[in-house]
């Protein structure tokens, strides 16, 4: 059971002494042969790439008409135009406290996968960023249930996205990182990925964590990751948590790293999150 977990700029308790860590758990041309006739020309020929491979993707802007609305941004991949009849993984990236939709693309986010997936090093994928700018006001303890209800029920109707949970992931930074595991955990079936990244897990959920992992049949358990700073505020609650789903033989990736609870901190593993999602659509079976 965690006790009095604390969300995101609250002052936290001192963290605990330092303790043995766990190793970290890291996600680790044919020749061709030119058939030949007497009779006919040796040339080859080889379909060339698509254009759209070159270009960038998109990001578009949106809003639910809701009290109050709910802007989101939508990360489109290289080519999602041009291949009208392809559908996509879904990944949902939530904001830290005090910021908005755009701090994912502030970050790098939609450049890395432009790179990634124009390479080839992973499949496409969308990524959708919700704004949670009523933190402070009461529409902030309905962002979970904005979220759940109308965004992506919009995103499954207006976006061709897979909508199912295999082909969903969720995953968010401080105060977005808390949330993750709220929704994730509550509703698992939605989602078959959680990535926590130096995640401020809300007080009141403290004492729920351990019951909603109770509540996950075994065979249903999300691919989970967990990381977080040396010097990061969060740090015992995340190890706490850390150890939570170690005694209940639940599979995750615990990192530790060197840094803050800041965005510097954030900006430099966002290679590196975003390529933890992709590896795990790629063995999803039946994918595109």
């Amino acid at each position: 059971m965690l006790v009095g977990l604390c969300a995101c700029n609250s002052t936290s308790p001192t963290i605990p002494p330092s303790m043995t860590m766990r190793p970290e758990e890291t996600v680790t041309p044919p020749v061709e042969v030119t058939p030949t006739l007497s009779h006919l020309s040796t040339a080859t020929f080889t379909p060339s790439p698509l254009a759209c491979l070159s270009q960038p993707g998109q990001i578009e802007s949106g809003s639910l008409e809701l009290k109050p609305p709910l802007e989101f941004l939508v990360y489109l991949p290289p080519c999602y135009n041009e291949q009208a009849d392809r559908h996509y993984q879904v990944l949902y990236l939530l904001h830290g406290q005090t910021y908005t939709d755009d701090q994912w693309v502030r970050l790098g986010a939609p450049t890395i996968a432009d790179r990634l997936v124009i390479s080839g090093e992973v499949l496409p994928f969308v990524m959708v960023f919700p704004d949670d700018r009523y933190w402070n006001l009461p529409a902030g303890e309905l962002f979970g249930s904005r979220l759940l209800d109308n965004l992506i029920p919009y995103i499954d109707e207006h976006y061709r996205s897979l909508p199912d949970r295999e082909h969903r992931a969720i995953g968010g930074l401080s105060r977005g990182g808390g949330w993750a595991i709220r929704l994730g955990l509550t509703r698992w079936d939605l989602f078959e990925t959680i990535g926590l990244h130096s995640p401020a897990i809300f007080r009141e959920d403290g004492r729920q964590l351990e019951n909603w992992l109770e509540a996950i049949p075994p065979e249903s358990w999300p691919r989970l990751w967990l990381d977080v700073g040396d010097h990061d505020q969060e740090l015992g609650y995340d190890r706490q948590f850390d150890d939570l789903l170690t005694r209940h033989d639940i599979p995750h990736e615990w990192h530790l790293y060197a840094g803050e609870h800041d965005e510097v901190y954030w900006q430099t593993h966002v290679e590196e999150y975003l390529r933890w999602y992709a590896a795990g659509w790629e063995t999803v079976r039946g994918n595109p």
